[in-house]
């Protein structure tokens, strides 16, 4: 479609409008209102004043005017015998360590002790993305990577949440987390998830996200195996706003400890600026507060990197890096960290794709702190950075980039295999408890839904009253165990029986722990030891083979499986018959089409989906329609397309050949030009139709009776090309070539078209 260009305006303008981007939202530089990512004018000077073992001054202020803020960083993070040492060093000094190989992560996390906010977050600002990037692969704790996945829907379906589960436990999560459209519901999408992440394997953590009273009370049923949503801010006004402390946040820390829960805190850039208690200070200072907060809690780890804030922080210059940047403050303060990468904080897929390359190279505790395994509308968490629309493509970043994001192609069988047996487990469990009696219609359609949008299952209503029951009767997972375990679902109930008993042991209290094959794997025992090339984590042959098994990935067995459904088919449309003895023709109207060696032998069909016998029967009527005549060579010295064609030329009466490739690649040459300084070429053979193949047949009649020609175009849309079909036609080449023999002369062909012949295989 046309557009009428508006007056004064370069129409590139009106095309870009109508781009993604456009639908995002920038912000311009204003650190008096808080729009300042890395410096503000109001960020404090480092600086530390020690007096009698005890901190007198800390970042321009002194001890008796310390906020609740900074009291606790002073008591509780900052260690008096460090930080004049870590203090007095230069901030671009300790900069260029984070990035020396050379230098022991161990060594930078004892200085960090020794660092104020204003400290840390100036060492930090001083590295560029890429510098950032790297910083981060050698400070991270855990060497193995790792993701989480979010598992919701928009009713709070508890079949669709066991599914997913089950899907999201596949497909390698180490933690999956839920959360509600309706608050109430919390005790069934609980009881939904816990059960589907037992269904495949054992070891996925699991959160239950609800107000922070109500999911310890659900961890204390044993539903949930770790938690993070206790919210940490920068600016006292942010924490009293909500009723809290650091004290009280540490507290809850440590309840949730005490029964045997992972914790982590919850904080990111961008969040006092949404509550509007930012104190014109820089994001990159603020958050640095909240991490000191949360090791001087002793919180286990984070989840930072913007998180809430992340669309906003986004918005300002430097956002992208300065929640890398916060990350990097994580690990170094050797806190295990999810990395953000959860709220999707663009509308551009560019922009979606540049943010999680450094954390997919540089490798992260959890790549994601809540990847949308679900569909973006079905995301209660409201849509992820990546959800379920994009899943494949994160997989094959992975095998992009030979880089673990911690997730596993899963075969459409297994998925569906996965998600039966889950919607039969919780069924089973409803069932046995009194809760509910799904139908088999109900479980029928969620199997195969991809989303709510396609399902007839629970109403939120109903599950509003099965998570009532729940949680009026104090239903605990030992009663979902029993119940698996007397309906037949002994693999799941001994699969959740084991997470719970590590609840017992506490190992997986550990530092960055997460659970794989039975083992807990944390930075205790799978420390990250990077120092240069050749150390710290590296894909074995194992992992490198599970994340190269993405679908679709062609090999030339695949090729020439499809290329023989063809074959019969083919047989009952067009023989190629003897032609007699190879010469040059002495005919001035003369054509001559040379094929490839394995045209109509081993391949029968271009990669635009066009039937061999079709293309050459469009190039005969185009030429003898302008009165040439055609003679079909095969050529066996050469399977280059400008070859073809001018070996054509040179065997032509008229000079003019044209040259063909089974792939459907196609040449006008003649025979007094340089190889490839051809008269015309098809180079997309996927979008030329045949039209194109009887015009270019048309157009070497008219070179051949020397007449005026109008070259043909194929015209493109900007497809990529590329990406779609040179797997195929590299493999189909080689086929070509394999064919080729140097010292075999062209053989004539004459050619007879028996008919249409059906489409398809025989």
């Amino acid at each position: 479609m046309t557009r009428t260009p508006l007056p004064n305006r370069w129409r590139r303008y009106s095309d870009w409008d109508e781009r993604p981007l456009r639908l995002d939202r920038f912000a311009r530089d204003d650190a008096e209102h808080g729009f300042a990512a890395f410096r503000s004018p109001s960020d404090p000077s480092p600086g530390v004043e020690i007096a009698q073992g005890r901190i007198a001054a800390m970042d321009g202020v002194l001890a008796h005017d310390f906020d609740m803020i900074d009291a606790f960083i002073a008591d509780h993070h900052l260690d008096p015998e460090i930080a004049p040492e870590a203090m007095a060093m230069d901030s671009a000094e300790v900069a260029r360590m984070l990035v020396d190989m050379n230098v022991p992560r161990t060594e930078l996390v004892r200085l960090a002790h020794g660092m104020t906010p204003a400290k840390l977050a100036d060492v930090v600002s001083r590295l560029n993305a890429l510098e950032i990037a790297f910083a981060y692969s050698k400070m991270r704790p855990r060497e193995r990577p790792g993701n989480q996945g979010h598992v919701t829907n928009a009713k709070d379906d508890p079949l669709q949440l066991a599914a997913d589960a089950a899907i999201a436990v596949g497909l390698g999560f180490d933690e999956i987390e839920t959360t509600m459209r309706v608050a109430r519901n919390s005790w069934a999408n609980a009881m939904a998830c816990v059960v589907g992440s037992s269904v495949g394997r054992w070891g996925t953590l699991f959160q239950c996200s609800s107000e922070e009273a109500e999911e310890l009370r659900i961890g204390m049923a044993g539903f949930t195996s770790y938690a993070e949503t206790v919210s940490v801010y920068g600016t006292e006004k942010s924490f009293t706003d909500g009723d809290d402390t650091p004290w009280s946040k540490a507290f809850l820390v440590a309840a949730y400890a005490s029964r045997g829960i992972k914790a982590r805190c919850t904080s990111g850039g961008g969040a006092e600026l949404l509550m509007g208690f930012h104190e014109a200070k820089s994001l990159l200072y603020l958050e640095a507060r909240c991490l000191c907060l949360q090791r001087g809690m002793g919180v286990q780890g984070t989840q930072n990197g913007g998180i809430d804030g992340a669309p906003l922080t986004a918005t300002i210059t430097g956002g992208m890096r300065e929640m890398m940047a916060e990350n990097l403050l994580a690990v170094w303060l050797d806190l295990e960290c999810a990395s953000g990468n959860d709220a999707r904080a663009t509308e551009s897929e560019i922009r979606v794709g540049a943010k999680i390359m450094p954390y997919l190279v540089a490798g992260s505790d959890f790549i994601c702190s809540g990847f949308g395994t679900i569909l973006s509308y079905d995301n209660s968490f409201n849509a992820s950075l990546f959800n379920g629309e994009e899943l494949e493509d994160f997989l094959v970043l992975q095998r992009d980039f030979e880089a673990d994001g911690g997730l596993t192609p899963l075969t459409e069988t297994s998925a569906l295999e996965l998600r039966r047996r889950a919607v039969d487990a919780i069924s089973a469990v409803f069932e046995e408890l009194d809760l509910a009696q799904p139908t088999e219609a109900m479980k029928t359609s969620v199997v195969q839904a991809s989303g709510s949008r396609e399902t007839d299952s629970f109403s939120t209503g109903a599950t509003t009253r099965i998570s009532a029951e729940i949680e009026r009767r104090g239903l605990t997972v030992i009663d979902v165990i029993r119940a698996l375990a007397k309906r037949g679902f002994e693999e799941e109930a001994r699969n959740l029986l084991n997470l719970v008993k590590l609840r017992v042991s506490g190992d997986y209290l550990q530092t960055s722990a997460i659970v794989r094959d039975g083992q807990v794997v944390s930075a205790i025992n799978d420390p990250n030891e990077y120092g240069g090339p050749g150390t710290g984590y590296r894909l074995d042959e194992a992992r490198r083979e599970a994340i190269s098994g993405i679908r679709d990935t062609l090999g030339q067995n695949e090729v020439l499986r499809d290329q023989a459904l063809h074959k019969k088919a083919e047989a009952r449309r067009i023989a190629y018959l003897d032609g007699g003895d190879a010469e040059i023709g002495r005919d001035g109207n003369e054509v001559v089409i040379g094929i490839s060696p394995a045209f109509g032998l081993q391949l029968f069909r271009t990669t635009g989906g066009h039937n061999l016998s079709e293309v050459l029967a469009c190039l005969i009527r185009g030429v003898e329609g302008a009165g040439g005549v055609a003679r079909v060579v095969r050529m066996h010295h050469t399977a280059d397309t400008s070859f073809l064609g001018l070996s054509a030329a040179r065997m032509a009466g008229s000079g003019i050949g044209i040259g063909l490739q089974a792939k459907g690649t196609a040449i006008i040459h003649a025979r007094d030009r340089l190889p490839h300084n051809n008269l015309e070429l098809f180079s997309n053979a996927p979008i030329t139709t045949l039209d194109h193949y009887e015009g270019l047949g048309r157009n070497a009649a008219d070179y051949a009776l020397e007449r005026e020609v109008e070259p043909v175009l194929v015209p493109t849309k900007g497809e990529a090309l590329g990406a779609r079909f040179h797997a195929q036609v590299a493999i189909i080449h080689a086929i070509e070539t394999s064919l080729v023999d140097p010292d075999r002369a062209p053989e004539p062909v004459a050619v007879k078209f028996l008919g249409t012949g059906g489409e398809g295989a025989a």
